[in-house]
């Protein structure tokens, strides 16, 4: 039973963890939202951390999927997400809205090339990270809303 789930608990508590991690690095700075103009339909604070928290999980049931059928997880898996922990480093710590911006459309292309790389081996490991590439479209689209808001 344990060698079924074990890699469902590793990715998803990575996936978690890495959420985590970038959540306590930027908590200081979450205030973020009570001095910038947001833009149109720019969501309440409390959905963030629900939303992240649900891509997590979907994020790393794919990865296991993945690692279930190969007995490996494509490299663009890690590299994405180093770069969506580096986006909230980015945008909370450093208040880089234009670079924080550019940093997703970076993210954006490495789930997209996620997504082809995991639906070659399981199309339901594909389907899983399409919420996290629509939120992240989304994201871009306030980022970016909020560097122009805010310049």
């Amino acid at each position: 039973m344990w060698q079924k789930i074990k890699p469902f608990v590793y990715y998803i508590g990575l996936s978690l963890g890495v959420g985590a991690v970038a959540a306590l690095l930027t908590r200081e700075n979450m205030n973020i939202y009570d001095s910038i103009t947001e833009p149109p339909l720019s969501p309440p604070m409390w959905l963030f951390p629900v939303v992240w928290s649900i891509l997590y999980v979907l994020m790393g049931v794919g990865a296991a999927i993945v690692y279930k059928e190969e007995g490996s997880v494509p490299g663009v898996f890690y590299t994405q997400l180093a770069v969506n922990f580096l986006w909230s480093i980015i945008f909370f710590n450093l208040r880089m809205f234009l670079l924080s911006s550019l940093w997703l459309v970076l993210l954006i292309f490495l789930i997209w090339r996620m997504i082809k790389e995991f639906r070659v081996v399981d199309i339901r490991a594909a389907y899983l990270q399409y919420p996290y590439l629509v939120w992240c479209i989304f994201a871009l689209y306030l980022n970016v809303g909020i560097w122009w808001l805010n310049k």
